[in-house]
């Protein structure tokens, strides 16, 4: 694969070789060369789970102390007072049956989702628009739920769903790369404290088999799971 002049001069900037703590790791990636734009940093996780096992499925959402840095739309399909509660709290666009046709009709223009359990009958009826773009609402991430207010406001906040893919792989954005160093460290440990309390039961052996930040356009930054463990 062809890497550009700015991703080879980011690769010569450390050592892939080595894992990092989380500290020295934002360090890297914040004094790497920069593009044009604000970047988003993430962090992603390979996991020791058998996701063909249904009980060992990790997927939930964390609201990041700091938020995000991205101002999320927020979209709720509901009646009554759960529409009127998502209104006041801030929701980009409400509505019901006029909204899944829209929806339906392909308008996915919208960071999240949120369904009160009464119109989940309708809204599953979406998934072929929804499920591939990740945004049909689930319980586990908050987003099926009567307390609309609340679930609008979160989001806004800067709350981040994750799922592991069928690989085991489990990703988050933590921030741009402009947030302060602290605010970034504060958001990792947030991110990766949910994944460990999210490990499944019965899942045996070494849970998180790898751990690594990176910036939109950067490799990826190795992090020390002993690192890890302290969180």
């Amino acid at each position: 694969m062809k890497r550009s002049k700015l991703y080879k001069s980011r690769l010569s900037s450390f050592d892939r070789a080595n894992a990092y703590s989380l500290e020295e790791a934002v360090k890297i990636i914040q004094s790497m060369p920069k593009p044009k734009f604000d970047e988003t940093i993430d962090v992603a996780f390979k996991l020791g789970i058998d996701t063909r096992q249904s009980d060992q499925n990790v997927r939930g959402a964390v609201t990041l102390p700091n938020g995000t840095g991205k101002d999320i739309k927020v979209v709720v399909v509901a009646d009554g007072d759960a529409a009127e509660a998502a209104k006041a709290a801030g929701a980009d666009e409400v509505g019901s049956a006029e909204l899944i046709e829209k929806i339906k009709g392909g308008w996915t223009d919208f960071d999240v989702l949120v369904a009160t359990p009464a119109a989940m009958k309708e809204v599953r009826t979406l998934g072929r628009v929804l499920g591939p773009r990740g945004l049909m609402p689930n319980p586990k991430t908050g987003t099926v739920t009567d307390d609309t207010a609340a679930a609008v406001k979160e989001s806004k906040a800067g709350r981040v769903e994750y799922r592991a893919d069928k690989g085991g792989a489990a990703h988050m954005p933590l921030g741009k790369v402009s947030f302060e160093a602290g605010q970034l460290l504060e958001n990792a440990e947030t991110a990766i404290g949910a994944i460990l309390k999210a490990r499944p039961a019965s899942t045996k052996g070494n849970y998180v088999i790898s751990c690594t930040l990176s910036a939109t356009m950067s490799p990826g930054v190795k992090i020390d799971l002993k690192d890890i463990l302290k969180v």
